[in-house]
């Protein structure tokens, strides 16, 4: 039950965002009020480029270890890994229940699986349904977007009700035929919103996103004309996108092969749950396309967006086991490149045109949509919603701003809208809103097996070691007397060439010698305070002579 009004008088609802404000992923934000509170989304994004080595980033979640006793439940808008890929590291720390739709939890659950996490605390709910989470009335409100079950949410507190999109467009011609529950948008908003938090990711694009189904026309036009074998690339999670391949293989007698551990995961899932439909028949074993001739296969692959292990990019390469390009095949690469991946996704598209391959990737092309409403469709949202404050989520710091400036144009007075950043704690009463505060706020980086033991000086060392490369000095001394018995030996790796650059290599062993001899004539037998006498006279002379600053590394061993 929600709690008595003499409580809300006291209390201040909270939100805090952890991720997803200034940025495109990693979205997660916490909904407080008093002593509970429950998570929306819990997403990961991938590394920027400086970031090397590193797998994925995942937003700090401290808050919510040091609040978990507050924590109700972690409540999901849909199955994207910019919204539950996180959970799978969370879920190892803290125990919680998870609320999502069917395909959600089903895509959620096999990841799950893959990390050893137990799946049992995954609770199914259906769009339309509301449950209760201590004060809170969580409501679903089915929305479109580029994966099946995505939904709203109606958050109902003892201040007042939230709306939170999660991410959406207005389509509507969608292909499953369910469309976003208006009646329900609508209704919100007459009966009075107190704050609404919205997708911005399209928030600077003019007009309306074309409908999912406008992909199909263009994939009808790409079947109709291809000599050869169409293989297509799309995000494993656009199961709309993959219906349509598959009706349009059907329609052309092709046979269709799923190539890719994520792609093979969320089609099985799909299937199993009937989000995807094929004829008997129509999917066959990617070991089995060269039983049937070029012109009746179809591959549907990962890669779209230039990942260096994708199927798509080691079939560029020449470097796929079951898959090699040949003459006359056709790609289809069914998606826009996520910022900083243009140059992958240029290559790629390179080196299969090297190949002989006719590739289609082209956004006037018409074979991909985004999934995300564009400013006519944003307005409409504003404009059943009618929320008393705003807070823009979900995009990078300058579509935050354009979506900001759009509900000022529709009428909404400017301090009622909020533009932060992750970790600000915004709060409000029933007639203000204000930034309270800040926690402490970062990211987590995952690096193979290792969650956040990865940091900003790891990652300096990193670009230090691939920029000029590292330097080993092995000397050997005696501990007592601290005279130098053999050595010193230099290896280079990364740095230069050892047999081209033997005077540079032969001058850096004598400012070795020297640094040691005046370490013993200074009395000097501490081994790190030798190194480092070592490592500062060598990184001197080096940049002196080459204006490059290798990781230098003294190693002394003791006799």
């Amino acid at each position: 039950m929600l709690r008595n009004d003499s409580r809300s008088e006291q209390q201040k609802l909270q939100v805090i965002p952890l991720g997803g404000l200034g940025e495109i992923g990693k979205n997660m934000t916490v909904i407080r009020y008093g002593d509970e509170m429950i998570v929306i989304d819990a997403g990961l994004m991938f590394p920027e480029n400086d970031m090397l080595g590193v797998d994925l980033v995942i937003p700090d979640f401290n808050y919510l270890i040091e609040n978990q006793e507050c924590l109700k439940a972690i409540v999901l808008t849909h199955g994207h890994e910019d919204h539950i890929g996180a959970l799978p590291y969370i879920l190892k720390k803290i125990s919680v229940p998870i609320y999502g739709t069917k395909l959600t939890l089903g895509i959620l659950e096999g990841r799950l699986k893959e990390n050893g996490v137990d799946s049992g605390n995954l609770h199914t709910v259906m769009p339309g349904e509301i449950i209760m989470l201590g004060c809170f009335s969580i409501g679903f409100i089915r929305v479109n977007h580029s994966i099946p079950d995505s939904v709203g949410l109606s958050i109902k507190t003892p201040l007042g009700m939230i709306v939170h999109t999660g991410d959406f467009k207005i389509d509507y011609t969608p292909v499953d035929g369910k469309m976003t529950d208006f009646r329900r948008l609508a209704d919100l908003g007459n009966k009075g919103v107190l704050l609404m938090l919205a997708d911005s990711t399209n928030s600077e694009r003019e007009g309306h996103t074309p409908s999912e189904k406008t992909v199909g026309v263009a994939f009808n036009r790409e079947f109709q004309n291809a000599p050869g074998r169409i293989i297509v690339a799309t995000f494993s999670s656009n199961v709309h996108r993959i219906q349509q391949v598959i009706d349009n293989a059907v329609k052309y007698k092709r046979k269709v092969a799923i190539l890719g551990r994520s792609m093979v995961n969320v089609v099985n899932i799909s299937q199993e749950m009937g989000y995807i439909h094929a004829p008997e028949g129509t999917l066959i074993d990617i070991e089995e396309i060269g039983n049937y001739p070029a012109n009746k296969i179809v591959i549907i692959t990962t890669g779209s967006q230039g990942e260096p292990m994708s199927a798509l990019t080691r079939m560029a390469l020449s470097d796929h086991r079951q898959v090699d390009i040949i003459q006359g095949d056709t790609v289809i690469i069914s998606a826009t490149p996520i910022p900083g991946n243009e140059k992958l996704v240029a290559k790629t598209v390179d080196n299969l045109l090297r190949l002989g391959a006719n590739v289609i990737y082209s956004r006037s092309d018409g074979i991909h949509v985004s999934g995300h409403a564009s400013r006519e469709e944003l307005k409409l949202m504003h404009n059943l919603i009618k929320p008393k404050f705003f807070i823009p989520v979900h995009g990078e710091l300058h579509h935050l701003v354009a979506h900001a400036k759009l509900a000022a144009e529709l009428g909404m007075a400017k301090e009622n809208i909020f533009i932060g950043e992750n970790g600000f704690v915004f709060e409000f009463t029933k007639e203000r809103g204000r930034i309270a505060g800040r926690i402490n706020w970062g990211i987590v980086m995952v690096d193979g097996l290792g969650v956040g033991d990865v940091g900003n000086i790891v990652l300096r060392d990193r670009r230090q070691l691939s920029q000029d490369g590292i330097l080993i000095v092995v000397v050997t001394m005696n501990r007592e007397s601290g005279k130098l018995i053999a050595g010193p030996d230099i290896v280079s790796r990364g740095f230069v060439y050892v047999r081209e650059s033997e005077e540079l290599m032969d001058e850096a062993k004598n400012r070795v010698i020297q640094a040691l001899k005046y370490c013993a004539e200074e009395n000097i037998y501490d081994w790190t305070t030798i190194k480092l006498n070592v490592k500062d006279v060598l990184a001197q002379y080096l940049f002196e002579q080459t204006r490059r600053r290798p990781m230098i590394l003294p190693i002394i061993m003791e006799v």
